[in-house]
């Protein structure tokens, strides 16, 4: 198996295995270090034990000699001695003559082993010796000399066998050893059930991911008792389903809505085509249907381009170029572009007030543009058209208003709406999409503004463009 294979195994384990895993690999570090700390920690406490039993014995030693008249009382009250090892065999008591050096007494192999074995050592009182004997005991010893009762020298070696405490450290090693890896697999077990179970929950994710479709976006995951990092997991995926559904609805609209709206247009070009296909037809005849399908082609073109336009400005593509825009300079600018079209209804445009955002020059003339077209194309014949500029509650406003039909409430809910036409048979003879103000609506989310409607019953219609504050450019900005 590769390296990389390798990888692509471990990544494809169960989050509860990869916890189970890590658990087993931190109680392996933290129970390693307790039992080299606890058997340092034992050691230790032995090595105190040994050397506190080992010198208060050696000050009863010192008792009993002083007690005792002469060298040659030592032998006589040997069971002195025994009492005082008694119990104790793991104690070791050798007495010599300080002067000469020839043992006095001995309690054992071992007592006698001592005094080579530590006769260079100097006669300290306070000091502890180790050393090894022949049979490989290791032995603590102390040896000093005491006076007796006629103020004789006796040096006395007491040795400690500690074969016991060698025995309780290599029980604990033992024992450690095998119960260790046991410990750590019960506590790895119990991890992966605990994560098991723990993740549960996260199978709810699993169900609803492997049954969405294109047909059952509407499905969300049920965030009842689920813990709270779970929870926050579940109303963010219930979140994106809720994005991704309207964006697809939105897709689905879009292409309904596209393909209602060229089928008219191709319709119209394919019958008239045919019907000047379907008999021997003169040069202007056939100039005529071409002209006609020249309009119908340019229409179809204007529609498509409005209708990509929208859903690049729905979909956030192409970034905004952020400029001042006088907004009254726009304003004058589209209204001399549209001079001829107020001109053959005998409709005024008039301009009020300036104020200055940070905008895309073009969309909002293109916005200002489809407003006024649109004011014109409804406004009645010998009326005034009003563009009144201004700053209102934190906005800079662009407002344009005619007199003509009023629009009916349930219209101006929808009106932004792509295709929705309040007479659809009317606007289509005036040459309209149905695109006009969903283009302004487009515009103006794309500034992070809003674009609103109204109509009172006295028949006087406003649409208004809202920039934010933060759009706003100081007063005077070029």
């Amino acid at each position: 198996m590769t390296q990389a294979q390798n990888s692509g195994f471990w990544l494809r384990k169960s989050l509860a295995t990869r916890i189970a895993l890590a658990s087993y690999l931190f109680g392996f570090l933290m129970t390693g270090g307790a039992i080299v700390i606890g058997f340092y920690a034992l050691a230790h406490q032995l090595d105190t034990r040994s050397s506190v039993e080992l010198l208060g014995k050696r000050d009863l030693l010192e008792h009993v000699l002083s007690e005792i008249s002469s060298q040659e009382a030592i032998s006589p009250n040997k069971h002195r001695f025994g009492d005082l090892l008694i119990g104790h065999d793991d104690l070791h008591l050798a007495l010599v003559d300080s002067s000469t050096g020839q043992n006095i007494l001995s309690f054992s192999l071992i007592a006698e082993q001592s005094l080579p074995a530590l006769a260079p050592a100097p006669a300290n009182a306070d000091s502890v010796h180790l050393w090894t004997a022949s049979t490989g005991a290791q032995l603590r010893t102390v040896s000093a000399s005491a006076p007796l009762a006629d103020g004789r020298m006796i040096r006395y070696y007491l040795s400690l066998d500690r074969r016991q405490d060698n025995r309780l450290l290599a029980g604990f090693v033992k024992t450690s050893l095998v119960g260790w890896p046991l410990m750590l697999l019960v506590v790895a077990l119990g991890s992966w059930l605990i994560a098991r179970t723990s993740l549960a929950p996260l199978r709810r994710f699993r169900r609803l991911a492997a049954s969405v479709g294109t047909q059952s976006l509407s499905q969300r995951i049920s965030s009842s008792g689920l813990p709270t990092e779970l929870f926050e997991l579940a109303e963010e995926f219930n979140s994106m389903l809720k994005r991704i559904d309207e964006g697809y609805r939105r897709l689905q609209d879009f292409s309904g809505e596209l393909a209602h709206e060229m089928r008219t247009p191709v319709a119209t070009l394919m019958g008239r085509t045919q019907v000047a296909l379907s008999r021997t037809r003169s040069l202007s005849e056939f100039r005529e249907v071409l002209e006609g399908n020249v309009e119908e082609l340019e229409r179809l073109t204007r529609l498509i381009a409005d209708m990509l336009f929208i859903a690049s400005a729905d979909h956030g593509q192409g970034l905004v170029r952020h400029e001042p825009v006088e907004l009254s300079q726009e304003a004058l600018r589209v209204a001399d572009y549209l001079s001829m079209v107020a001109e053959e209804r005998n409709l005024r445009v008039s301009i009020d007030g300036a104020a200055t955002v940070q905008a895309d020059r073009l969309l909002v003339q293109r916005a200002i543009t489809n407003l006024l077209s649109n004011a014109l194309r409804h406004a009645a014949e010998n009326s005034n058209v009003r563009l009144e500029i201004g700053e209102h509650d934190g906005y800079a406003t662009l407002a344009v208003a005619n007199q003509g039909e009023p629009i009916a409430p349930e219209h101006l809910t929808r009106i932004f709406d792509r295709f929705y036409r309040i007479d659809s048979g009317r606007a289509r003879l005036d040459g309209g999409s149905g695109l006009g103000l969903a283009i302004v609506r487009s515009i103006m989310a794309a500034h992070s503004g809003q674009v609103k409607a109204r109509s009172s019953e006295g028949g006087e219609t406003t649409f208004t463009l809202m920039f934010r504050a933060t759009d706003i450019s100081p007063s005077g900005a070029p």
